[in-house]
């Protein structure tokens, strides 16, 4: 217990049970998409649909696993979290997805900026310039926080382990980095999206 009191247990939640709970949320999820639409529909005909599909799949499992991470933050920040190996699992995680993510966009990136004039780039820079110069440059910058926030989240919470709940500051401090992240990967996922939807690469 803290100074003031306000960590109230420290009982470890099932991780089987979280990861139960991620697993039906994803079978869910595949459930739908595979019932609305022909399987060889979902990755696509144009050369970047590998990078593409597997870009966008990655960043939809991060944003369940960092919706988790968000409200397991949260209740780190208050003093009453009951899941601490289940949050030290979620900020890996996250930062193992914002990597993967990453790395599957500048790929994806690739047959964006391509030369070619039927390229979403050319594209967006001859119909709509600011899609690109705002929307797209700032989507991609804006993602790549996520990972040096997860990655510094994770290590603080593996390297103190549960020395975190007794300081309020570092409390905090892992509190507030799973929120950032959340918010630039809310961001980055929201635009990409919207330019996937205007023009897919």
């Amino acid at each position: 217990m803290n100074e003031n009191g306000n960590l109230l247990e420290r009982e470890e939640a099932s991780t089987a049970s979280l990861a139960l709970v991620v697993g039906l949320l994803i079978g869910v999820a595949a459930a739908v998409v595979l019932a609305t639409a022909p399987f060889t529909a979902l990755i696509g005909q144009s050369q970047a649909a590998l990078a593409s599909a597997f870009h966008g799949l990655t960043a939809f499992l991060y944003l369940i696993v960092g919706t988790i991470g968000l409200y397991l933050g949260w209740r780190l920040f208050t003093g009453r979290i009951r899941a601490f190996a289940d949050l030290q699992l979620l900020a890996t995680v996250s930062a193992t997805l914002s990597l993967i993510a990453i790395a599957f966009g500048n790929w994806l990136y690739i047959f964006y900026r391509a030369k070619d004039p039927s390229s979403p780039r050319s594209w967006f820079l001859a119909n709509m310039p600011e899609v690109h110069r705002i929307f797209f440059e700032f989507k991609e910058f804006t993602a790549l926080f996520t990972l040096p926030l997860t990655v510094t989240a994770a290590f603080i919470l593996w390297y103190y382990g549960v020395q975190v709940l007794d300081r309020k500051w570092m409390r905090y401090t892992v509190a507030v980095l799973l929120g950032l992240s959340f918010f630039y990967l809310v961001v980055a996922f929201s635009l990409g999206a919207a330019v996937t939807k205007l023009r897919p690469a």
